[in-house]
């Protein structure tokens, strides 16, 4: 049978309680994926946003706030209101299950589980978001920037193809294809260098730092987010 995880789509865990995350997080990392955990409601929402995780495993009960208001804000929030999340708890009543898929979760699962049904559940809302999401075209335009995915090309409006090195390109596709949507530097690094997120976040600047003078007025459209990473917005830049 083949890995269900190919992709190695990153899952955050989220639960007090150690011997749980340990036994999921082992079977996760087993079936293909990369997992990194938290151990409150706070620590989740902040990773969520970071890390961007392809599904969340989400405990009702945590502390410093509930699972429930985690995915409150989650669903509230622009970076993670889509990111698939799979509640895990002990909490067997119908109204906890009712309120958990009714305020956005993808499945309920209850303690004490299985973890190779955990881990079933969780490729099957991988393989359901993926199948929802639209098939991207060929061109992507964003202000007066165009990619053309298939040719590998970069147009602009007023200068016409631009030249980039391959991982200048992989780097603006990126940031176009998740516009308006922030992206950490060691997000980046896993996506654009399929690198480890701790090493050399330096490499993102200077990168963006020469994407932006190749693309000249239009480089204005790359946000620096300080202390966190870059953002590509969508508005028109000011004309030179």
């Amino acid at each position: 049978m083949s890995n269900p995880a190919v992709t190695g789509e990153r899952i955050l865990v989220v639960d007090d309680e150690p011997d749980i995350v340990a036994l999921v997080a082992f079977h996760l990392v087993k079936a293909g994926y990369r997992v990194s955990t938290a151990s409150s409601g706070p620590d989740a929402i902040n990773l969520a946003k970071q890390d961007l995780p392809s599904l969340i495993i989400l405990d009702l009960m945590l502390p410093g706030m509930s699972g429930f208001e985690v995915l409150e804000a989650l669903r509230a929030g622009d970076a993670t209101r889509d990111v698939a999340v799979l509640m895990l708890t002990a909490r067997r009543e119908e109204p906890d299950r009712i309120r958990g898929l009714s305020l956005g979760a993808d499945d309920y699962l209850t303690k004490p589980f299985s973890p190779q049904e955990l881990v079933l559940r969780v490729g099957a809302i991988l393989r359901r978001v993926q199948q929802a999401l639209p098939v991207p075209n060929d061109m992507l335009r964003v202000g007066p920037v165009t990619i053309d995915r298939a040719a590998h090309r970069v147009t602009l409006d007023t200068m016409g193809e631009v030249e980039l090195t391959p991982t200048e390109y992989r780097l603006l596709l990126t940031l176009a294809e998740r516009r308006g949507r922030v992206q950490a530097r060691g997000l980046l690094l896993e996506t654009v260098w399929e690198a480890a997120p701790d090493i050399q976040t330096r490499t993102v600047d200077m990168h963006v730092q020469r994407l932006r003078n190749k693309l000249g007025v239009a480089g204005e459209m790359i946000e620096t987010v300080r202390g966190f990473g870059y953002r590509l917005k969508a508005a028109q830049p000011r004309s030179a």
